[in-house]
């Protein structure tokens, strides 16, 4: 079926949004197992025209798919309104015509974003993609060749490295410990997401935070071990739908400053304070907008 919304699903999907890692694709069809409504369902989703074909396998209601569908790639937001806003800001204006058609990539498990975002500090797109992906493939449950994230009560039992595995199993040849976070490329950040699972195990109830304001969520997130603002941020934004986050980091810093602050030297903590206040609920887009205008444009070598 065609959803008469327009978007680009592959700049969508490659942004960099740390909601989960791109949909598998074959020929230009993008898939993935999705729970809705605590059933497994495959989507596939392809570009046809500026719109998505969708198709999709599983025992729910073509209303119930569409609806998840429309939640993941934002479906709902009106763009041309949008570009509207960004056509009435001069330093915005130019945005729409390098990122046409992006839109946010809304994670269907939130828990998947919080790890995704944690596995993303200080590390490349490709790295943390593929930690997650592998996660996903060693952890959590199979739905033909797609994988669901693992519950935080499962990652939680993880062993984080190969001493940790070698010292508590059967393995007799510690170059056998494959089994293990670490083993995913996390590096350092395995502690962290050992805790994390632990918080949203025992202390910290994901759907709570949905129905906080935004400085409580934020305080919330902030109590993860590996989460600073731009993380938090970038967790509220992509996993709970947060549209006043403004994730700000040495680019966004650097592309606000050359676009409001000419050039001149500002904190991080001052670029997400004047983003989330000049920008409102259009927050969250204007951040994913201006990293990748600034990118695609050429301001990004520019700014370097």
């Amino acid at each position: 079926m065609i959803i008469r919304k327009p978007i680009d699903l592959e700049l969508t999907q490659m942004s960099g949004q740390t909601s989960q890692p791109p949909w598998g694709e074959v020929e230009g069809t993008f898939s993935n197992v999705v729970d809705v409504n605590g059933s497994p369902v495959i989507f596939n989703v392809r570009q046809s025209g500026e719109f998505l074909d969708f198709d999709f396998e599983g025992n729910v209601s073509q209303n119930e798919a569409v609806s998840k569908l429309s939640y993941i790639f934002d479906l709902d937001f009106d763009l041309d309104k949008f570009y509207k806003y960004l056509g009435n800001h001069a330093e915005l204006s130019e945005m729409s015509k390098f990122c046409n058609g992006l839109r946010l990539f809304l994670a269907p498990d939130p828990f998947e974003c919080i790890i995704s975002s944690i596995c993303s500090a200080n590390n490349s797109i490709k790295r943390w993609t593929k930690s997650i992906s592998d996660i996903k493939h060693n952890w959590g449950n199979q739905y033909g060749d797609y994988y669901t994230f693992p519950q935080s009560n499962d990652l939680l039992n993880v062993y984080l490295d190969d001493e940790e595995e070698f010292d508590l199993s059967n393995i007799s040849d510690i170059g056998c410990c494959t089994n293990n976070l670490k083993n995913c490329g996390v590096g350092y950040r395995a502690p962290y997401m050992r805790k994390a699972s632990e918080l949203f195990t025992d202390e910290i109830d994901l759907q709570d935070i949905s129905q906080m304001n935004y400085d409580e969520a934020f305080e919330t997130i902030l109590k993860v071990p590996g989460v600073g603002p731009k993380v938090a941020d970038c967790i509220l934004l992509y996993g709970f739908n947060f549209r006043e986050a403004f994730p700000s980091d040495v680019w966004i810093k650097r592309i606000v400053s050359y676009l409001y602050f000419d050039g001149k030297d500002i904190s991080v903590a001052k670029v997400r304070d004047f983003g989330m206040e000049e920008f409102g609920e259009n927050a969250g887009y204007v951040q994913l907008y201006m990293f990748h205008y600034a990118r695609k444009s050429g301001l990004m070598s520019k700014l370097k």
